[in-house]
């Protein structure tokens, strides 16, 4: 079956779980920014849970099916329509050949997800068919959706039927104002222990400068930072440390001034100090953060952070027993 791409919207890209194994390489795991979202979409058109889906921000895109097929639509509340009727969001729906699939503007988060049942069939690149838009990879010719573009979508299984529903408890909350939990990062002793309180109150905005490899925040104060001697290697500004590796959700802070939360698709290093980062419980939030969205950080250890990774576990598991059937 082919989709044949009307329009593109803002920033649609293919997304699977991502690649793992290669970040050692500078080669980062890409994948959806809300991975329970992805799943669930998956999961409501019976298909495994990690098959390609679309990945859609602010404002979807416009397809055309050439054949029959069951489709979900998950994340963030962006109402799908066929042929200008509303469907229902996080629940399974039948398009038909010669429908076209448009969406009504956003009105809660950033990301929304759209599952085919049989995924999107496009080649698995470094075990993956995420789409990495730096390297040029992955996903549909290495980049972002474009007008003309044809999907190929794979074959749907016995468990694909309409009216599959994620139940109510389960459907993510898209908060405009939300608590990022972070654990101390490498250099945060860097920081003045003053200023660096001030990060963990402050109230910080989402930039205009938000996408798959980082999210720039505005609105709270500068750091401080202890003075110093630069060490061979590392540059005269503040916040420039010699070559470290970056986790995702790693928080650096050029100069001080804007902290930068670096997500699926950033480099694996670089020369900024890392005043934290974000626990990988919490980087969902961050993918449905849009620009003017707040949020604060909460300064957490390694103990809560692991109990938060058991209790997303547990989230996933529920998901996949609802789904099951």
């Amino acid at each position: 079956m082919a989709i044949n791409v009307i329009k593109p919207g803002l920033a649609s890209s293919l997304q699977d779980g991502g690649r793992s194994g290669f970040y050692h390489l500078g080669i980062p795991p890409s994948g959806a920014l809300d991975q329970f979202s992805f799943q669930a979409a998956n999961l409501l058109v019976g298909n495994d849970p990690d098959l390609a889906v679309l990945e859609i921000t602010l404002m979807g895109p416009e397809l055309e099916f050439t054949e029959d097929a069951l489709m979900a639509v998950t994340g963030a509340l962006m109402v799908p329509k066929v042929n200008g009727a509303p469907f229902p969001v996080n629940e399974s729906f039948l398009v038909h050949a010669g429908d076209r699939l448009t969406f009504d503007y956003v009105r809660q988060g950033a990301r929304a997800y759209v599952a085919i049942g049989g995924g999107v069939d496009v080649p698995v690149v470094l075990g993956s068919r995420s789409t990495y838009g730096l390297g040029v990879f992955g996903g549909h010719e290495g980049r972002r959706l474009q007008a003309g573009d044809v999907l190929k979508a794979g074959q749907a299984t016995a468990r694909a039927r309409p009216g599959r529903q994620l139940p109510a408890a389960l459907v993510p909350a898209m908060e405009k104002a939300v608590t990022l939990r972070v654990m101390p990062g490498l250099y945060d002793h860097r920081v003045k222990p003053d200023s660096l309180s001030d990060f963990f109150t402050d109230n910080w905005a989402v930039a205009p400068e938000a996408d798959r490899i980082g999210y720039r925040l505005k609105g709270g104060k500068p750091l401080d930072f202890v003075p110093r001697t630069p060490p061979f290697g590392a540059g005269s500004d503040p916040s420039n440390i010699v070559d470290a590796c970056y986790p995702i959700g790693s928080i650096q802070v050029p100069s001080g001034q804007e902290p930068i939360i670096l997500l699926r698709d950033a480099v694996s290093g670089g020369g900024y100090m890392m005043v934290g980062a974000v626990i990988s419980a919490d980087l969902d939030l961050v993918g449905q953060m849009q620009p003017g969205y707040q949020c604060r950080f909460s300064l957490v250890d390694m103990q809560t952070a692991l109990e938060a990774r058991q209790a997303r576990k547990a989230k996933f598991e529920k998901l996949y027993a609802a789904l099951a059937d």
